[in-house]
Order: structure tokens, then C-alpha cells, then sequence
């Protein structure tokens, strides 16, 4: 295991003000399938190479794909006990999930059954988060209770792990940039965390405000760090070459309690409120810094829900996201020409 130095940057803020109405959004088509295992808190689905769409039961400790097209589930079955929180679906259709508290990255064949685990090595990470594959196809995660960020090399199994020196950092979402580096939430810390790659060495730098609490992060092209504040109500972006931040105000102020994010391939943002009921699903676009749609997700039609992770799949322009009202949604973002072969 590597310990790196830490390195605290210095940064310039710079507040934006509260932009577009709910009133004047756009609004975008969102489609749900109930999850046929009740309460088991689906999460985080990821879509694979042939189109299924993968994810975790968090309380039913399993791993389970849904055929869109028919409404199919099938699931397979974790020890008792992994709860697994994430999960990740490499270009051969491996499925990687983090058992976030049987401290193990697995590998699920999906074909077979078959699971192998790569288990932290040290007892103190028990609770891998999130996780990202990089360039090369290796996975970087977070380890929340932990307090670490790691790196899991896919070809030899091994598990390098970086310690942030702030106790109760609580490193959360996590992003990869177009240089291979890792972004990383500090949710315990009024802080974004970065590694290098090469040299595996941990910065740590300021956010504009104290007592921010980030929790999930995203990259535009042009390598901009966006994320949101869960605990002031923000949508934030850090600029690597300027060192400055920015900062709006989200449509439900304060109370809105941003958390899943992700960015579609128009370089928009799109964060959901969660703080609100029914959760707003909401877009930004950053070239006109305005937000620009806003839409109701009513799931179930949940007195409470709550919306944890999204990801973006560009092949179809779609955003995917679980719910605790135990569905699996999607959200057309970014609609693609109709074929008129």
C-alpha cells in the first residue's frame, strides 16, 4: 500500500446566482419497471454491452440485470451480508459490483454464475462505494467508512490503496478525467480529492464554502469538475487550469439536497433533488448557465424516494437511475435521429 503526500490547493470562488424556474423548464420523458423483490433498495444500474441493464439490490444482496425491451429480471444471489452498493459492466460483459460491507470487489460471470472476489487488504477499508473503470479498463473506487480511495489493476488483481488524511473525509462519488486521473467527493470534508495516477499521490483542495458537503461528482470535456453540494443546495463546477470554482443556487434552494448527477454527451449536467418529494429531475446547461429542465419523478408515486446514482448511456442518449421506491428508471436526455432506412 502507497502513502502519498498530501497537498492542499489553494482556490478562487467565484458564486453564481439561482438560474431558470421550474415554471419555464423543459421537461424529460422518464420511464420506470418495479423491481419484482421488494424493499431491496435497487441501485446504481449500469448498462452493458448487449443492452441489459445491470444493478444491485443494496437490502436484497444480490446482483440482477432488466431486459428493457421485454421487462425481463433475472438476479443472482450474494452472501448474506455483501450488501452490495455499486456496480460496473466492462466491454466483454463482466459484471464488477462493491460489496460495500464484506470489504471485497467481485467479479460476477454472468454466464457461469461464478464470482471472485479481490478482498481489501486492509481490514480497516470494509466498505468499497463506488466504483469507475479509467482508460486501461482498471477500477478505481471509494471507500466511505474507510476513509480511503483505491485502485483494483484488473490483469493481477491487486488492490492499492490511498488513505486521505482528514478523518471522517468520507469519500464518495467518483469520476475519471480524460488524462486517466480520479475526482473524488469528500462528503465529510469541505473538499474535492484528486490522484495522480502515475505517482498515486493524493491532492486535497478547497471548496468555496465551509461546511460543503459534495457527494457526487461529474466531468464535461473540456475537464471541468462539476458536483453537488448535498448540504447547501449547490451545483458546482471546479476549472483544473484556473483553480477557481463556481457556484449556482439549485431551483429548490437550500432544501433541494442534490445528489445523483450525471453529464450527457452535449456536455449538459443533470442532478436530481432529493430533498424535495416527489424528486426533481433536473438540467443544467453550462454554456448558457442556466437550468433548463425540470421534471417531476414520481416513482411509484413514493411519499418519500430517493435518487442515489445515475449514469449516462450514450449510445442511447439515455440516463439510467434506481429509486428506494424499488424501481429502475430511465430518462431520455439526449434523443437520437430516427433511422429512416
Amino acid at each position: 500500500m502507497r502513502t502519498p503526500t498530501a497537498v492542499v490547493l489553494a482556490s478562487i470562488v467565484w458564486l453564481g446566482v439561482p438560474a431558470g424556474s421550474a415554471a419555464q423548464s423543459e421537461q424529460v420523458h422518464i420511464e420506470e419497471w418495479t423491481v419484482p423483490w421488494e424493499r431491496s433498495r435497487p441501485r446504481d444500474p449500469y448498462v452493458g454491452p448487449d443492452g441489459r441493464v445491470w444493478f444491485v439490490g443494496q437490502v436484497g444482496n444480490y446482483v440482477a440485470y432488466l431486459e428493457p425491451r421485454s421487462g425481463e429480471f433475472k438476479r443472482y444471489e450474494l452472501d448474506e451480508g455483501v450488501h452490495p452498493h455499486n456496480v460496473i459492466v466492462d466491454a466483454q460483459g463482466t459484471v464488477w459490483y462493491a460489496g460495500n460491507q464484506a470489504a471485497h470487489i467481485g467479479k460476477l460471470d454472468p454466464k457461469s454464475g461464478q464470482i471472485t472476489k479481490f478482498p481489501m487488504p486492509n481490514p480497516a477499508v470494509r466498505d468499497p462505494h463506488t466504483l469507475i473503470f479509467d482508460q486501461n479498463g482498471d477500477i478505481w473506487f471509494t471507500a466511505q467508512g474507510g476513509n480511503h480511495i483505491g485502485k483494483l489493476t484488473v490483469k493481477t488483481g491487486e488492490v492499492e490503496l490511498i488513505p486521505v488524511p482528514i478523518e471522517r473525509s468520507r469519500p464518495y462519488g467518483i469520476a475519471i478525467d480524460s488524462k486517466g486521473r480520479p475526482w473524488i467527493n469528500l462528503m465529510g470534508a469541505d473538499k474535492l480529492a484528486t490522484v495522480d495516477p502515475q505517482t498515486m499521490e493524493l491532492e486535497l483542495i478547497q471548496m468555496p464554502r465551509q461546511g460543503s458537503h459534495s457527494r457526487r461528482i461529474g466531468i464535461t470535456s473540456d475537464d471541468r469538475i462539476w458536483y453537488v453540494d448535498y448540504n447547501g443546495g449547490y451545483l458546482g463546477v471546479y476549472d483544473q487550469e484556473t483553480r477557481q470554482f463556481k457556484e449556482w443556487v439549485l431551483p429548490s434552494g437550500p432544501q433541494s439536497r442534490p445528489y445523483a448527477m450525471a453529464v450527457d454527451d452535449r456536455d449538459r449536467v443533470w442532478v436530481v433533488e432529493t430533498g424535495v418529494q416527489p424528486n426533481r429531475f433536473v438540467g443544467f446547461d453550462p454554456e448558457t448557465e442556466t437550468f433548463f429542465s425540470n421534471t417531476p419523478v414520481r416513482s411509484n408515486g413514493a411519499a418519500r424516494n430517493t435518487i442515489r446514482h445515475m449514469y449516462f448511456h450514450p449510445p442511447t442518449g439515455e440516463i439510467w437511475f434506481g429509486t428506494d421506491a424499488n424501481t429502475i428508471g430511465r430518462a431520455l436526455v439526449s434523443p437520437r435521429p430516427v433511422r429512416t432506412e
